[in-house]
């Protein structure tokens, strides 16, 4: 098979879809791979480090996705990539479809193969090719909160940690799943006070087993999610319904009344966002503010630290790529029912159930020949 690497082009966005370890274990076995050139190059890999793993470098973006049978990337494809997708080509990427009508729109007219790393899963019940970006995301959040919790930054001026003699911040994380838990093992680091909200009482168990006294667990009904944002002075919104729109479950008139220079960071915001009065934003202009409340919604947060999650990425993915390319897709999905949960969209028909409810389209499950 040909598989294609284009550079990414989305704001600040530095990670690549395949490391030369990676196209080295593709071309061992004899595939080929293009990469366009320079695609690597903002974390430290050359494209003579990718002609030594056995690539051939692209001039451009377009000539990858001309010839490739398959294109591998980090983020979804945005409005000038997705024109040049065509009938019978496979996509491996990011693609969170289900607040992003316009991207499923230009897919299903591409008529090409669209299979999401997010909603592949795997025996245990997880999501494998998430799991890396939210552990990175969930770490970043706190860094990026406390961050915002600075004066400068229009925050109320306060050190997540404290120091001896003054309290230190209150941070509420909603939901405990991967992003949370990594959350909160950054935030008590520091010496935040630490609250996590979930409505699964495994969910907390597991936390408790993992963190003890240091952190506050609390089963998320309505009224305790109101309570403890009301009193936090950092909101990490970390909530995941696999496939589907992130549920908004902080609106804005609980937001109107959190305290002066609080702060929220929603990493659910590639799903739509957690928080009603969240949008998304770049690293370039990261936060801005809605009733004194600082929102940092970064898209793509763990772009920030590319090469760390590129090479955390690529350990997930390479696998299925693997399969992809030694197999091809329907032979691959054929074989393994968790990568066939990663097809989103296939021949012009939406094929995931949770992005077709959320866009009010067509649901049309792929039927193996």
């Amino acid at each position: 098979m040909l598989i294609g690497v284009p550079k990414e082009i989305k704001n600040h966005e530095y990670r690549v879809g395949m490391v030369p370890a990676s196209v080295q274990e593709l071309t061992s076995r004899g595939h080929q791979v293009l990469v366009e050139t320079q695609a690597g190059t903002g974390i430290g890999f050359a494209d003579v480090d990718y002609v030594a793993a056995g690539a051939t470098i692209a001039a451009t973006a377009a000539d990858v996705f001309a010839r490739a049978e398959m294109v591998v990337k980090v983020k979804e494809p945005l409005a000038v990539e997705r024109k040049q997708l065509r009938a019978g080509q496979v996509l491996f990427t990011y693609l969170h479809l289900a607040p992003d009508l316009a991207q499923t729109d230009d897919l299903l007219a591409s008529g090409a193969t669209c299979i999401a790393y997010e909603t592949v899963t795997s025996e245990r019940g997880g999501l494998p090719l998430l799991a890396p970006m939210s552990e990175v995301a969930g770490r970043m959040s706190i860094q990026a909160g406390a961050a915002c919790l600075e004066k400068s930054r229009g925050g109320r001026g306060m050190l997540l940690g404290g120091v001896p003699g003054v309290e230190s911040a209150k941070v509420v994380i909603i939901g405990g799943g991967v992003v949370g838990s990594n959350a909160a093992r950054m935030a008590i680091g520091l010496g935040a006070q630490v609250v996590v909200l979930d409505r699964s009482v495994d969910v907390l168990r597991r936390l408790v087993s993992e963190f003890g006294t240091q952190v506050q667990t609390v089963y998320s009904s309505k009224a305790a999610l109101e309570e403890h944002v009301l009193s936090a002075d950092l909101v990490i919104g970390g909530v995941l319904i696999p496939g589907a729109a992130a549920p908004k479950l902080v609106t804005a008139e609980m937001v109107k009344r959190m305290k002066p220079g609080s702060a929220v960071v929603d990493v659910a915001i590639d799903q739509g966002g957690c928080f009603e009065t969240s949008h998304a934003t770049t690293h370039e202009d990261p936060t801005y503010i809605v009733d004194d409340v600082v929102h940092y919604c970064v898209a793509n947060m763990p772009g920030a630290v590319a090469r760390t999650s590129t090479l955390a990425l690529n350990n997930a993915t390479l696998p299925h790529i693997l399969a992809l390319a030694d197999l091809g897709w329907e032979e691959a999905i054929r074989r393994d029912a968790h990568l066939a949960n990663g097809l989103n969209i296939h021949a012009g028909a939406v094929a995931c159930k949770e992005v077709a409810q959320a866009l009010g389209k067509e649901f049309v499950p792929y039927k193996a020949k």
